[in-house]
This record gives structure tokens, sequence and C-alpha cells, in this order.
């Protein structure tokens, strides 16, 4: 039996070249090497199969009947070996599949929904899960039953793999015909009521109170909700006001965005994933869909 150890790949794409051109020189030409190393070849392929394989005629060489029967099933070979080292192709209109993303309710709203109305317009057959971030995140995208999750840069580990999409600032929103809408400067702002978006709902202090602590004011927080739709509805219906990224602004009614009174530090957006999905043609390719959103400008301008 022959030792298939003897065999390796360029043996047998030396071996498809001579079939298909029955010359040595022109098998060397395809292959890119000199003729006596295609010789050389030839001699040892002649050792693995136990068959002259060719002679010389004329004009060239021909193939004995076993290299005849070995045309075929060479050819499905070289392709399948090439399919498995080329990338699959990737077409967004006809593939399927589900994609995981983790991300808070900010960035659901502001990366999310954006996200979602691309894919059912390009890639309508990609259905996409969203959860809400959890501090295992990034063994979930180890395990595979994440694919993205969408941070800031203080809650990714660096053997996580990243993309940054944007640089957030905060504005301040009032409801519609409110009273200080036009005359928020520092004492309003202090005097106002404050609302403000915590997850677990516990949190009576943000940058904003930072901020304040830096010159010596502060401000009065009635209310801290786990969720920034609430916390906009609640805006919306009362004379409270409060501090939200400004994205989530865009395409608002019944609110007015104000630049606030001080500077009140934001915050880095980013996506990340795990290192063995670097290189998957879905996943790169939602990659760029998540950086062209990130590059649209979000939230109304000031008045």
């Amino acid at each position: 039996m022959t030792n298939i150890t003897s065999l390796d790949l360029n043996l047998l794409k030396a071996l498809d070249a001579l079939i298909d051109t029955r010359s040595v020189t022109l098998a060397a030409a395809r292959l890119g090497l000199s003729q006596p190393a295609v010789s050389g070849m030839l001699a040892r392929l002649r050792d693995v199969f136990g068959d002259p394989l060719f002679v010389r005629a004329q004009r060239g060489l021909l193939p004995t009947p076993r290299a005849i029967a070995l045309a075929e099933p060479l050819r499905q070979t070289l392709s399948q070996i090439e399919g498995l080292v080329q990338p699959e192709a990737f077409d967004p209109a006809t593939t399927e599949g589900m994609l995981r993303i983790a991300a808070t309710d900010y960035a659901q709203a502001a990366v999310i929904l954006p996200l979602l109305q691309v894919l059912r317009r390009i890639a309508p057959g990609l259905r996409v899960a969203v959860r809400p971030i959890t501090s295992d995140f990034a063994a979930d995208l180890a395990s595979g039953s994440l694919d993205f999750a969408l941070v800031t840069p203080d809650m990714a580990a660096d053997t996580l793999r990243s993309r940054k999409l944007f640089e957030e600032t905060y504005v301040c929103i009032l409801r519609d015909g409110h009273p200080q809408a036009d005359r928020l400067d520092l004492d309003a702002f202090c005097a106002l009521d404050h609302a403000i978006m915590s997850h677990d709902g516990t949190q009576f202090r943000g940058a904003t109170d930072l901020a304040l602590d830096r010159i010596g004011r502060s401000r009065r927080v009635v209310a801290t909700l786990p969720s920034f739709l609430v916390l906009l509805s609640l805006v919306r219906g009362s004379d409270a006001i409060a501090l939200v990224p400004r994205r989530l602004t865009k395409a608002m009614e019944g609110i007015v965005v104000r630049q606030p009174p001080l500077p009140v530090m934001g915050f880095t957006k980013i996506a990340v994933w795990h290192e063995r999905m670097q290189h998957d043609p879905a996943h790169a390719w939602v990659r760029e869909r998540l950086a062209e959103i990130a590059s649209e400008p979000g939230g109304q301008e000031f008045h």
C-alpha cells in the first residue's frame, strides 16, 4: 500500500498541471517552477502511484490509463482543498443566520436600531438577538454564545478584539415649553430637579455630579431610572431635566436640547468581539456596517 505521507499538495498540483498541459515545460511555467524541478516531481509521482503516468510522444507527453483515471478525482480534490483555504464568500442578500449582540439600552437605541434598519434592507435573512450587557459578556464572546458587545473601553479586556465606534458627549434635555429652556445658566441648572439613568436604579450620582464637584456646586437628583426610555418620558411630562448622551436625542419629539452650562466628561463607545471571529467574512461585514452607522452624526442641534 502506498504511504500517503510521501504525497504532498505540491505533487498533486504538479500532477494536475501535467495532465492538463501534457508538457513538463508548460507545467513548469504554470507552477512557477523550473523544468528540472517538475521532472523530479514526476519521478516522485511515478514512485507514489507505481505507474509511469506519462510516456513521451512526438508532441509532449501521453497520459497512461492510470493518469487519465486520476484526472477528474484529482481536480475535484484540489478544488475542495482550495475551498478549505479560501474565505467563504459572503453575500448579505442571501445569508441566513443569527447575530447576537449585548448592549446597554443607550447603545441599543443609538447603534442597534440603525443597524436593524440596514440589515432589514440589505441582509433580510440575518436575524438579530439583542441582550443587556452583563458582567460575564467576555465569557459569552469566548464561548460563541455572543458575537458582539457594545461597551466602553474600561469594560473590555485586552484579550478582546475591538473597534472604536465614536466619542459621545452629554447634552441637557428639557420638555418643549420649559420655562428655563432659553435661560439655562449654571444657577438655573443647579436649582432645577434632575433625573438620571442608572442601570440598577440605585445611583443618584453620575458624571454631571463629578463635574459640579470640581467647581464647588451641586444639584438635586429627584429620580434615578433604569431606562433611558422612561427617563425621556419623565422629562417630556415634567419640569425635571436630565443630561443624556447626544445620540439619544435624534428625532426626539417634545424635547429641546441645550448645551450644559458646564463641561461634563463624555465617553467612548466601542464594539468588542473574540479573536476567533476576526477573520469570519459575515462578522467582518457587520463590523463595517457598525462603523458606518457610528460615523453618522447623531442628535439634535442646539437652539
